[in-house]
């Protein structure tokens, strides 16, 4: 089996979980990072829905892509499928993706199922600082899951306008 690409655009960037040959940055055109998908046991409750990150029709989004051995296809994509589609609002697709190398190449990515249940909407800022606020889950607060991905995308000088404004609003509200 041929090597394969795997594109990353939130916590994949920084603990991707499986071995690769490469990494590098890379933009996907039609997809933007959005805080569009509910959650509601990690970072809420089904009461108090939270939002974690997902890829939203429009836009592009730059991100980390990862190549991997072909040999290591079988394991990648299991462990990827277990992490990334535990309530399927995700759909796995391979998409063209722009290397800050130059090249092209087509990847593997997880973009958010605008017909699914957890499907959140297109958010404007003020409104998804809001619900992020006010939402806690299992794995803890939904402002630090905000504040921490917000803070590993500085770490690798990636700019975000519209998820550092969130992270702006959420943290004017909590200091008002």
């Amino acid at each position: 089996m041929d090597d394969f690409w795997v594109f990353g655009y939130g916590s994949l960037m920084w603990r991707p979980g499986f071995d690769y040959l490469e990494a590098q940055r890379g933009r996907l055109f039609g997809y933007r990072r959005a805080l569009c998908i509910y959650s509601y046991v990690h970072r809420g409750t089904r009461e108090k829905p939270g939002l974690v990150l997902g890829l939203d029709h429009g836009g592009s989004c730059t991100g980390m892509v990862f190549k991997v051995s072909g040999k290591n296809h079988d394991p990648v994509m299991a462990y990827l499928r277990e992490r990334e589609l535990v309530t399927n609002v995700y759909l796995e697709r391979t998409s063209p993706v722009h290397l800050s190398d130059g090249r092209r190449i087509t990847a593997v990515c997880y973009v958010a199922d605008q017909n699914h249940q957890q499907f959140a909407g297109h958010l404007s800022a003020d409104d998804a600082a809001s619900r992020v606020s006010v939402s806690e889950g299992q794995s803890g607060h939904n402002v630090d899951y905000v504040s921490s991905t917000v803070e590993h995308l500085k770490e690798m000088k990636i700019r975000d306008h519209w998820l550092e404004d969130v992270a702006r609003l959420m943290q004017d509200s909590r200091a008002s």
